[in-house]
Order: structure tokens, then sequence, then C-alpha cells
């Protein structure tokens, strides 16, 4: 593994950088794209990431669809809007049928095109708009994309069925219908944007990570989806890799986990060509930081302060939840956050109350059995995502029927989108919480605002359509109107004192509220602010936490916990010590 430098990737005309949200995308994008320009030579630097600051960095005009960089000669930035462009796209499907189909289909065909996948083929769609542009492939030596489509939408692509008039017709429970309908007026230019991808002379794609478990695998499963598709120009940078030595102790244990994070790569990644980028004690939020991050420690620090210290603890949370008798609990939020800490807390400290508790998550279940004990208030079951999604194709595969090979295809690719994961998911829950004999169920990793939108206006389209879109149990049905029960449902969204982190939870909010469901609480997880960091590295590293806890104050009326930095993020008496605070 070699330190990341932009010689290596300079003779591509295209480079994508793809990877999960807050492991620094943007800021290695940017950071390449100003190193190219002040070597001389013209770069575009395009970004579709909806949790992307380049605004901020940059100090862009908005009303301007290309900057020109004073500051920096060569360098152009197109920050292009996805959720615009997804709302343009969504109106441009739509709006044929308006006056047509009755209200609630309208209604309904919406929320089909309010979800991430439009988003994503949105973005698509502007790429290829770029990539097929020759006046801007001429200006250009190189395009900087931050933020590449995933697999999933490439193969969606591909497929043939999605230009025919099965979309029109389908009766089975694909849950993300209708993305591409939009899509067939330039099929062939989406076609040759694939082969530019897979052109190693031309594109690279790097997939950004961190040393920890969580994106790491994300980045593993963004390479299986490249491989299927003959996309293997592929590169791994892994950001953030502390290369200080400090007789910190808290360093030092950071340290050691992303040790152990890396001595456990996946064998696909190790056989990649493989850069780190070392961790920075400032935040990439200024030009001068973004010069900085492949060369120099030092950047601009801030002087931020925070608005209050008197947040509320995870214990008067906890409390809470025992004086209103909450029956139902979910954690929300992006992936890596740490939802299953703070459910898996939640669940000991209430049972060690009293309190008979249900604690049901994703993770599997033999992790959760080396970490926590069941006792005689506390119920753990483990549901596994892939049989649940398994099942749940099986079921709506089994309702198709007259359908040709490529329907067929189309379908299973559809059947493969994070909105029916989700749904499969979120049926086993709905079974659970009926099920349920405890005073309390704690559901770590629950569906989007737009998946429980999707079920809600799907049933409503039944009543005056009649098309069918995959059955909705009895369970399902009585959940919903359940979360919308503040009485009896809380939601609580964890996130991290990061910027992109920080925007993704801001997103899942807005699409609960979206849904009418109200969101009680925010966790913010993993915070060196409360470890009071001695290390002079560490102390930067936390001064700049303020910023997004302060963001975080604002949003939530003072409404939010603060859970330290932790090495073993769910053994038992490292979560109970998280009510000492």
């Amino acid at each position: 593994m070699e330190s990341y430098n932009i010689k290596n990737f300079e003779k591509y005309k295209y480079l994508f950088y793809t990877g999960k949200g807050g492991v620094g995308k943007t800021s290695t994008a940017s950071a390449t794209a100003v190193g190219l320009a002040e070597e001389g030579r013209n770069v575009l630097l395009v970004s579709t990431d909806p949790a992307s600051n380049l605004q901020d960095i940059f100090n862009l005009d908005p009303s301007k669809t290309i900057n020109s960089m004073a500051e920096v000669k060569g360098l152009d930035i197109m920050n292009l809007d996805p959720i615009k462009s997804a709302a343009a796209y969504k109106e441009a499907v739509v709006a044929p049928y308006r006056g047509v189909l009755p209200e609630s289909a309208i209604i309904n065909m919406e929320e089909q095109l309010s979800g991430s996948c439009t988003v994503e083929v949105a973005a698509f769609n502007e790429f290829t708009n770029l990539l097929s542009n020759e006046e801007i492939r001429s200006k250009y030596d190189n395009i900087i994309f931050d933020t590449a489509p995933t697999g999933h939408t490439l193969r969606m692509i591909e497929l043939p069925s999605a230009w025919t008039s099965f979309l029109d017709s389908n009766t089975t429970g694909a849950s993300c219908l209708g993305q591409l309908s939009g899509l067939d007026a330039n099929r062939e230019i989406y076609r040759n944007s694939i082969d530019v991808l897979s052109d190693v002379s031309l594109t690279k794609i790097i997939l950004v990570t961190k040393a920890d478990k969580s994106p790491i695998q994300e980045v593993a499963r963004a390479q299986e989806e490249m491989s299927e598709l003959n996309i293997r120009n592929l590169s791994l940078v892994i950001n953030g890799i502390a290369m200080e030595e400090s007789d910190d102790l808290l360093f030092s244990e950071m340290k050691k986990k992303q040790e152990e994070a890396l001595k456990d790569l996946p064998d696909s990644l190790k056989e990649m060509e493989t850069y780190y980028i070392p961790l920075r004690s400032y935040n990439i939020n200024s030009l001068k930081n973004i010069r900085a991050m492949l060369s120099s420690k030092v950047g601009a620090s801030t002087n931020e302060e925070l608005l209050d210290e008197q947040f509320k603890t995870l214990k008067e949370l906890a409390e809470e939840l025992i004086i209103d008798k909450t029956r139902v609990l979910f954690t929300m939020g992006k992936g890596g956050v740490g939802k299953t800490t703070v459910a898996s807390a939640l669940a000991l400290y209430l049972s060690k109350k009293g309190i008979k508790v249900h604690l049901t998550t994703t993770d599997p279940a033999s992790h959760l059995a080396q970490t926590l004990s069941e006792n005689s208030n506390l119920r753990i079951t483990a549901i596994d995502e892939k049989e649940e999604l398994k099942a749940y194709k099986k079921e709506v595969l089994s309702k198709v029927v007259n359908a040709t090979k490529e329907d067929i295809d189309y379908i299973e690719e559809d059947l493969r989108s994070p909105c029916t994961q989700e749904i499969a998911v979120f049926r086993k829950f709905a079974k659970i919480v009926k099920g349920s004999n405890e005073d309390i169920v704690i559901i770590d990793t629950a569906p989007t605002g737009h998946t429980l939108l999707l079920l809600d206006t799907t049933e409503s389209y039944h009543k005056e359509v009649q098309r069918n879109q995959g059955d909705i149990p009895d369970e399902v049905k009585e959940l919903l109107p359940k979360l919308r029960n503040a009485k009896e449902t809380k939601v609580l969204i964890i996130a991290l004192p990061e910027p992109t982190p920080f925007y993704e939870a801001k997103r899942l909010r807005e699409d609960l509220d979206r849904a009418h469901i109200k969101v009680s609480d925010w966790v913010i997880n993993q915070s060196f602010l409360l470890n009071h960091p001695t290390d002079e590295f560490l102390k930067l590293k936390a001064e700049g936490e303020k910023k997004w806890i302060n963001e975080v104050n604002k949003l939530t009326s003072g409404n939010y916990s603060i859970i330290p930095w932790m090495k073993d993020e769910l053994k038992e008496e490292n979560l109970m010590r998280l009510f000492e605070q």
C-alpha cells in the first residue's frame, strides 16, 4: 500500500470517486482536481453528491452551472444538485399522466419515483450528458466525478426490458419500478457511457473507504457489482490512516482499531491497487485544507464554540422511554454510524431497570451473542436480510405470468434495489412487533420514510386502480399507523459529528417528515470531544466536531445526546459505561 499520489491518475480522462457517505470522496476528488489544475492541466470537477459541501469549500455561485475558480487557474467546478435533477426527472415521467389517471395513482407514481434509485438514475443522466458532450470532452484534460453510479444502476440501464411496455402492465411486487421510464430516448448514449466506464485507457474508478468495518464492506460490495459488469479498472483508496505516534491511550486504541480492520480486508480488495491518505486533524472544509490534505499535517483549524454544553445524556433519554411507556423504538441512520450500538445499549439499560425488552436487529445473531447476553428481561433476535430478501423475491416471482426471459431479468435486477431489501426486512419487523409480548420492541435498522410511503401509497393505489404491486401483509398495514403515533413509537436518528453523516441524517429526517413520522431525538455517536483527548492531534479533531454538534442542536431544539468514541462498540461493560456520563 503506497501513499496516494495524483501522478498515478493524471493519464485518465475520467476519474470517478465512489464509496460510503463520510469516507472522504468529495475531499479526495477535490484535492485531486486542485492538484492536477495546479500542475497546469485543465480540469472539470463534477459533483452529484447530495451531501457534498463543494459550494462552501470553493465559495461557488449557485446561479452558475459551471464555476471557474479564480484561486485555482485551470479548475472549473460543476456542482449539480441531484435532488433538483431527480425532481425534474420525476415530473417529466409523471406529467403525461396528470388528468388521465386518478389522483391516488399520480401520488403513487410520484412516490415510486421519490427514492434513492431515482436520484441515482437522474444523476446518471447528468453523467451521460457530460460524457457525450464533445465540447466538454475537448476542453478538459481531466474530468473528475465526485460520486459514481452503483453497479445496480448500471445493470438496470443495460437491461432491455426496462424500455418495454412491461413497465405499464407489471403485476409484481418490485419496489422501484418506473425510474427508467424516462430514459428510452437516450438509450444508445447510456450504453456508450457504460463503454466509457469500462475503458481502461480512458477511465479509472476509485473506491474510497476508511479503515473501518462498515465502509470496507461497502466498497467490497461495489467492487463485486462492478466486476459483474466487467468493469475492472478500479483502485482502492483508504482515507484517514493514523500515521502519528503518540503515548495517548485514545490515539493508540484508534490506531489499533484501524490496523485490525485492514488486517481483515476482504481478499478481493487485497488484490486491488491500493493507496492511503493520512488522517488529518482538520475538517476538509476550505480551499486551504483541500490543498493541504495530500501533503501536510497542518490545516486551518476551527475556533467554533458549543452553543450549549447541556445536551441530554443517554441515561436521560432512556429514562424518558420508561416514563413515556414507549412501545416501539426505531434506531435509524446511514450504515456505519452506530445504530446497533445505540439500540443494544438502550435495550441493555432498560432490561436492567426491569423493563421487558425485545431487541431485534439485522446484525448476524452470532455477533450479538458474543457481546450481549440475554437475561430474564431481554430477548434478542436477528433477522437474516439475505434470507428475507430471498423469500420476498420468491413470492414476487411466483406471481409473474406470461413474462419473457428479458422481463424476468428486469424484475430480478429491480428486486436487488435498496427499497426492495427494506420492504422485505420491514415485513419481518412488522411480524415481530405484532407477535411480541415484551413491554418495548427496539428495532435496529429501519426503513426510510420513502419505503414507508411506498407501502402506504401502494395500498391506496390498490383501491382505485386494482394494480397489485405485491401483497401488503396485515401486520405491515397495522404497523404504519403505529409508527405515526408518537405516544407509542419513538424514532432516534443516529449520526456522527462530521459533515457528510450530518447532511445524510438531515435528509433522512426530511424523508420521515414527508411520511408524517416524527423524530424524537438525535444521537451523535463516536465523539472525540467527550473523550477529552490530551493528544494535540486528537484535540484538533475534537474541536472540529463542534460545528456539527451545534448544527444538530439547532435542528433538534436541544433534543440530542452525544456518545464518546469507543474502540469496542458492543461489549456489555462498555455499553453500560455510556450511561455514566
